[in-house]
């Protein structure tokens, strides 16, 4: 018996409409002669149809490719005019229809009217009302636990860092009879700079653990699903949000991300909000800053940041609505909300290492060449005594009065911002360079024995590790179990910023530092998807929005006496 000759392989049935669109699109395959290689032709002519990117790309390159890809364009507009959906809607309807068609002919389910505990739960955290109160105190409290709990670590590693390792190059060099020249790039460059980054990793672990357990416990889907109503105040729906969440960890992926929204309209305007939301990079920003002026607040300030970052991108997509990103036809919000899991130990620290690694990584690669052009910069013309008539200081100067009006215009915060225009950690990495390497000059520490260093560095860590918990253990029981002289002190960076700033000039940098201009890789990811027009245009409109608040901030707190 001849089995194949008697078995016909099963097709779907999309409709009259949509089943005739596909079938010209199959003749116009013969008609341009277009070699479908092993993909079937059916199949080809339904993902043309729904537009999927990679087989239009992989279409276009093949002969009469571009031909092809035109007559699916017009089929799908005629098929969207007619049936009022985008193609891939219909598509997925007409699937999930038949699925469920065979699934009631088959399976027979006994009736229960059965709530569940992710039904529960939903009832509350999706809310028309409850949701989006919720979703900014799990914010809050998500970053309360960054700042406080990661704060006695975050001294333990600023205190080996800038103690033991910078004893130990400086020790080594000096038993190598290095020049002073070499000495200074070291410890100057390569500790003060890379390692003044390096002192927040702490805090990055606990942001990515915390990340992490929202993710699989399947609460970030519930975040977009609230957000949704949100987000279509600005023309946009709960789907543009989860690139925005993704901007909580890196711009980059975010903006990448948007693929994953039918409408270019949608997608542009998307990638134009999301580095407005305070990526891990700025994250050392707003520590050294909350630390030095805001203490026990440091990490209400910090939430305020996040949450200012989605305000703006709110009232930034309004006006862009508005103007030149007008509203195509509203497309639904589909999104499948997963019951709610007991999030996986191992998987929740696999998460957690890779995106802390990857900013290890950035420390060790990009913020260490920019710390070393920064020192070369810093010490030109060579011999130069004052790093303010440096070449560095010379550019920086000349820019300073532009920040003036905010309440920082020096030429070290100048130049500092300039640098962020690489990645945003170098603003920290810039600013420890140049107040670190002074107060270093005038502060001799207390000579100390190898032994002594790694004594100190273990018992160090055993205190981080107590403190930690008592005061993980003092947020959850809502009783301070943490003695005065056990809370977190400044870092070096931090007290060398006191002398620069005011407690309100700090706001205001810290707002500047939140809205302006996206990193150089931002940009070149918005210039990659959209072209080069809208990433000029991402840059241009966040650092005028980022001058505006800041001035208005620092201008208006002056006004009212708070200078």
């Amino acid at each position: 018996m001849n089995i194949t000759s008697s078995h016909t392989l099963f097709r779907l049935d999309y409709g009259g409409k949509l089943e005739r669109e596909i079938a010209n699109m199959t003749e116009a395959f013969a008609e341009h002669k277009l070699d479908t290689g092993h993909y079937p032709s059916r199949w080809l002519a339904i993902k043309l149809l729904e537009a999927d990117a990679d087989v239009l790309e992989h279409v276009r390159t093949l002969p009469n490719g571009g031909a092809v890809i035109e007559l699916a364009r017009q089929s799908s507009e005629k098929l969207k005019s007619w049936l009022g959906d985008d193609v891939d809607m219909l598509v997925a309807d007409r699937r999930y229809g038949f699925i469920n068609g065979i699934v009631r002919q088959a399976l027979k389910r006994p009736h229960m009217d059965r709530v569940t505990l992710t039904d529960r739960i939903d009832d509350i955290v999706t809310h028309k009302w409850l949701g989006l109160p919720i979703f900014f105190a799990m914010m809050y409290i998500m970053f309360r636990l960054v700042i406080d709990v990661s704060a006695p670590f975050l001294d333990w590693t600023d205190a080996v860092i800038n103690g033991p390792i910078a004893s130990w190059f400086a020790s080594l060099l000096d038993l190598a009879a290095a020049p002073a020249w070499i000495h200074s790039l070291v410890v100057e460059a390569v500790i003060g700079g890379v390692g003044g980054v390096l002192v927040f990793v702490p805090g990055l672990l606990i942001l990515y653990f915390f990340l992490a357990l929202l993710e699989d416990s399947g609460y970030m889907s519930r975040a977009a699903f609230v957000m949704d109503r949100f987000m279509r105040v600005v023309g946009l729906h709960g789907k543009s949000f989860i690139p925005m969440i993704l901007g909580f960890g890196c711009a980059v992926p975010a903006v990448y991300a948007t693929r994953t929204i039918a409408s270019r309209r949608d997608r542009v305007l998307t990638a134009l909000l999301v580095p407005l939301m305070s990526c891990s990079a700025r994250l050392p920003v707003y520590v050294v800053f909350g630390l030095a002026f805001f203490g026990s607040s440091a990490g209400t300030v910090i939430w305020a940041m996040y949450a200012l970052g989605i305000l703006v991108a709110m009232l930034a997509g309004m006006v862009f609505t508005r103007t030149i990103l007008k509203p195509d036809v509203s497309s639904a919000f589909v999104l499948e909300l997963p019951p709610y899991r007991n999030p996986a130990f191992k998987s929740v620290l696999i998460h957690m290492w890779e995106n802390t690694r990857e900013f290890v990584h950035k420390a060790g690669t990009v913020i260490l060449y920019a710390s070393l052009v920064m020192w070369v910069l810093l010490n030109l013309p060579w011999g130069v005594e004052n790093q303010r008539d440096s070449y560095f200081g010379r550019v920086s100067g000349a820019i300073a009065p532009v920040f003036a009006p905010l309440g920082f215009g020096d030429w070290q915060t100048s130049g500092a911002l300039v640098t962020g225009f690489m990645a945003k950690e170098i603003v920290v990495s810039t600013m420890s360079q140049i107040y670190i390497g002074a107060e270093d000059a005038e502060e001799a520490a207390e000579p100390t024995t190898f032994l002594e260093d790694l004594s100190g560095i273990g018992f160090g860590f055993v205190d981080a590790a107590v403190n930690s918990g008592k005061i993980l253990l003092s947020i959850i029981l809502g009783v301070n179990l943490v003695d005065e002289e056990a809370e977190a002190q400044d870092t070096v960076l931090s007290r060398a910023l006191r002398e620069h700033f005011t407690p309100l000039s700090a706001v205001a940098m810290l707002i500047f530092v939140l809205l302006y201009v996206p990193c150089v890789a931002t940009l070149g990811a918005i210039k990659h998807e959209f072209g080069i027009s809208w990433a000029i245009t991402s840059a241009v409109y966040q650092t005028a929005v980022a001058w505006l608040a800041a001035f208005l901030v620092y201008q208006g707190g002056m006004l009212l006496g708070l200078g």
